[in-house]
């Protein structure tokens, strides 16, 4: 869900953390070694033992990286004037990483999805980054009047899971960049309705 991590943060935890998120998304949990996260963050691997003594304590540093960027992604678009225009920037933002999203997904929801298959509780975890963006979602929905801004928000972040995941199957940027232009246009359509017309879930 939230954009790639842009490894710009100089420490060598910060640094693991940031790779890890971005291998765990290319390459998938069970695939990734520790050296696979060394070798991106540029730390010896012997290194990385000080830090963070299992792979899945680095799962826990790679969960953080994605709540960090999510923070840092909310916090450009709290910038912006209107809801609407935030909820919009929020959907380009996805679209510029369609390429990426063709190559390997969404890099919250494929980490969701193969965490969920696990018994250790990092699920969860995940999930409170993932309901973060929802609440934001959700406030800019009922900054615009929105009597149903909870439905909207689960139906616009839903919207977004499905075309990643289609995006992917279909190793196609351009199915995401044709549903941003739509949820877009519907986000505006949202906009212009009069404060306590019934919802309109797309």
């Amino acid at each position: 869900m939230t954009n790639s991590v842009d490894g710009r943060r100089t420490g060598k935890r910060e640094r693991l953390a940031d790779a890890a998120a971005r291998v765990f998304h290319e390459q998938g949990v069970e695939k990734t070694t520790i050296a696979d996260i060394a070798r991106v963050a540029d730390v010896p691997v012997g290194n990385v033992y000080y830090y963070f003594k299992t792979k899945d304590q680095l799962v826990h540093a790679a969960i953080g990286a994605h709540e960090q960027t999510l923070n840092q992604i909310i916090e450009a678009l709290e910038r912006i004037e209107t809801p609407a225009e935030r909820l919009k920037e929020l959907v380009r933002g996805w679209v510029g990483h369609s390429e990426i999203a063709a190559r390997f997904g969404c890099p919250s929801g494929t980490l969701a999805a193969e965490l969920d298959k696990r018994a250790d509780g990092l699920d969860r975890e995940l999930a409170q980054v993932m309901r973060r963006l929802i609440d934001w979602t959700q406030t800019q929905f009922a900054a615009m009047g929105r009597n149903d801004a909870a439905e909207l928000a689960v139906a616009l972040i839903a919207a977004y899971q499905g075309i990643s995941l289609l995006t992917n199957t279909f190793r196609d940027p351009e199915l995401m960049a044709v549903e941003g232009r739509r949820l877009e246009r519907w986000i505006d359509s949202l906009a212009a309705e009069p404060a306590g017309t019934p919802n309109n879930l797309m």
